[in-house]
């Protein structure tokens, strides 16, 4: 029996506004996967706290009134904006929640619902990226984070970064579904960043893929001076994938996370959509 999957999509919108950029990045994307869209986007709802000196120095209900209506403008600016992207090519639901703290969880638990979640990313936007990371470390579902510029085209080339942990197993099992008969799967290990349990990971890893009828391949790389998450995009690039599959290293401690080297990476300086899970 056959279903549609469907695809959710956060939109944080204070301190800082997921750019417009980013946000039709995950929109176009999943014309590639493809799937139906439910996008929410997260509104302000600052509670009043007393001051006791009451307002005599800064008028804090109008700064709060401030903050909350740029808030509901940017939603309904974003929602204009998917449903005008997506009108005729992608089915999609729009939704805005009110938050009145951090959204990163909020986000979590309802991805939990999805299939999967594509995040926009945007580069020094602390807030976006915090809501990504909380979505990939407490949702319990795959999901890819999207740069701005993202291509919308099928996925025919796409490649796993192995060195055969548990967390790399889930990232490759998360992608099956997604993969259609014309994919092409890379299996890519970096020999040279840490002890691997065996030399031949890579290899071994492809014929059993290819046991089961995928058109499978592997690369080796080193890092040659790079940082891991560096070596790993920039060879993902250069074989011509359009998505990166790796697992995701990471705790977290209250709010604050603390990733991995590759996973940090990632975060930092993304430059393909990359699926990662948790």
């Amino acid at each position: 029996m056959s279903r549609t999957r469907v695809c959710y999509v956060p939109v944080v919108t204070y301190p800082d506004v997921v750019p417009d950029d980013a946000v039709l990045a995950a929109i176009d994307f999943a014309r590639a996967l493809p799937c139906r869209l439910h996008v929410t986007a997260f509104s302000v709802d600052v509670p009043h706290i007393a001051s006791p000196l009451g307002d005599l120095l800064i008028d804090i209900p109008d700064m709060i009134r401030t903050v909350e209506v740029r808030s509901a403008h940017d939603c309904r600016r974003i929602q204009e904006l998917v449903v005008g992207r997506v009108e005729g090519l992608v089915e999609a639901e729009f939704s805005i929640q009110p938050q009145s703290g951090y959204p990163g969880f909020a986000a979590a638990r309802e991805a939990r619902y999805f299939d999967l979640s594509l995040l926009p990313w945007a580069k020094g936007a602390t807030s976006v990226q915090q809501v990504a990371q909380t979505v990939v470390f407490e949702s319990g579902r795959p999901a890819i984070i999207v740069p701005p510029g993202a291509k919308s085209e099928p996925l025919n080339h796409v490649t796993i970064a192995w060195d055969g942990s548990r967390v790399a197993a889930r990232a490759l099992s998360d992608v099956m579904p997604w993969l259609s008969d014309e994919t092409r799967l890379t299996v890519l290990t970096v020999v040279d960043e840490k002890p691997l349990d065996r030399k031949d990971l890579a290899g071994t890893l492809v014929t059993h893929l290819q046991k089961q009828g995928i058109d499978a391949d592997y690369r080796e790389c080193s890092l040659s001076g790079r940082t891991i998450s560096g070596a790993l995009q920039e060879t993902a690039i250069e074989a011509g994938a359009n998505l990166l599959v790796m697992g995701g290293f990471g705790h977290s401690r209250v709010r604050d996370f603390v990733l991995g080297g590759a996973t940090l990476g990632v975060f930092a300086d993304l430059r393909l959509p990359v699926l990662l899970s948790h």
